[in-house]
């Protein structure tokens, strides 16, 4: 009886530990052709957690990650949503397609699970939800940067802008348009694909017989990648200018010399942070590249720990004001965020692939 007893109260001891974790969650996609950005953000997250917890956790309990596949599908996200609902997590980072960001940010706002994003289409945070909070800036921001920087750069040259029909791929696309067009400078073409194609041939014999030279592209880089080695074959000469989802290798690996002629926005490169010099170089040590939305993941997870040690609560009425109002020091910088939860300091710049490697362009 004793022993019986003895066992109860270990295995009574081991459920409240378990139970005592903070939940926190990623979503995006980890299987599909996006599922190297998915990678990223497991990479990112999951040393982020391994360091928060070397120092006590939060509020004294560990955090535990949860991973949701998403496939950048709507409605697979939805379902990610509702069983990280089910699994009462208290912080989600995700999802990464802005298609799937949408309706899954819905599911979480009626359950009261704060979230952080990276997905930049404007409705993420134009709804009116107080869930969310985008880490990223919009791309309505991106889009006047990245059109701007087209016309300015390539005067006289014939410009197509392309998009992929996706929420962020239309967005951005559509963003860049009107931001060219403000320039007084005629498109020579404005085309969609559908994504997940393997032949754009088509496409590239539209560009050519239209004499473009610049295609101004809202979506993904495997999209990218496919399309310049096939106006390659087809003796089309291409400068790509997309957004923030062209900073994965995987664009290199796939189109490779042609990838140098890919420009894009994103955000300052946070591997470029002084203050974030010791966790890039363990990232590096670790054999990861923090390239893309590694360090975006780690923020994520150090703004959780920071609003829940602030509100001392992990409760989402306390975490979700004290978010809002606070002031936040991360390794992609400080964050602060207006009324629409959107970042206050956004920023974007133009970068371009070189020999593997993206930096910086001049203005």
């Amino acid at each position: 009886m004793r022993k019986n007893i003895l066992l109860a109260g270990l295995s009574l001891l081991a459920c409240t530990a378990a139970y005592a974790d903070h939940l926190v969650a990623i979503a995006g996609p980890m299987t599909g052709q996006y599922a190297s950005a998915g990678d990223q953000i497991r990479k990112g997250a999951e040393m982020a957690i391994a360091d928060i917890n070397a120092k006590g956790g939060v509020l004294g309990q560990m955090l535990k990650l949860e991973v949701g596949d998403d496939a950048c599908d709507p409605k697979q996200a939805v379902s990610v949503a509702n069983a990280m609902v089910n699994k009462k997590i208290v912080f989600m980072h995700g999802h990464w397609c802005s298609s799937s960001t949408i309706p899954a940010s819905d599911v979480y706002n009626e359950s009261q699970i704060l979230m952080a994003t990276v997905s930049t289409n404007p409705q993420v945070t134009e709804r009116g939800l107080k869930n969310i909070f985008r880490i990223m800036g919009r791309d309505d921001q991106q889009g006047l940067v990245a059109g701007s920087y087209v016309a300015d750069h390539f005067k006289g040259k014939k410009i197509a802008v392309v998009d992929d029909k996706s929420a962020y791929g239309k967005g951005l696309a559509d963003e860049m348009a009107k931001a060219i067009e403000a320039k007084k400078v005629k498109l020579a073409l404005r085309e969609s694909i559908t994504a997940g194609e393997k032949d754009y041939s088509g496409l590239v014999s539209k560009l050519k017989s239209a004499g473009v030279e610049v295609m101004a592209f809202g979506g993904y880089h495997t999209e990218v990648a496919l399309i310049l080695r096939q106006a390659q074959q087809a003796g089309l000469k291409l400068t790509v200018m997309g957004g923030d989802t062209m900073t994965n290798s995987e664009l290199v690996t796939a189109a490779g010399a042609a990838s140098d002629n890919v420009l894009f926005t994103f955000s300052p490169d946070p591997r470029k942070n002084p203050a974030a010099a010791d966790i890039v170089k363990r990232f590096r040590d670790a054999k990861v590249e923090p390239e893309g939305y590694v360090m975006y993941a780690y923020a994520a997870m150090q703004l959780f720990a920071q609003t829940a040690e602030k509100a001392k609560s992990t409760k989402y009425a306390d975490l979700e004001k004290t978010m809002r109002a606070g002031s936040f020091d991360t390794v992609i910088g400080k964050l602060t965020f207006d009324a629409k939860g959107d970042n206050k300091l956004p920023g974007f710049m133009v970068y371009r692939w070189t020999g593997g490697k993206y930096d910086y362009v001049a203005k």
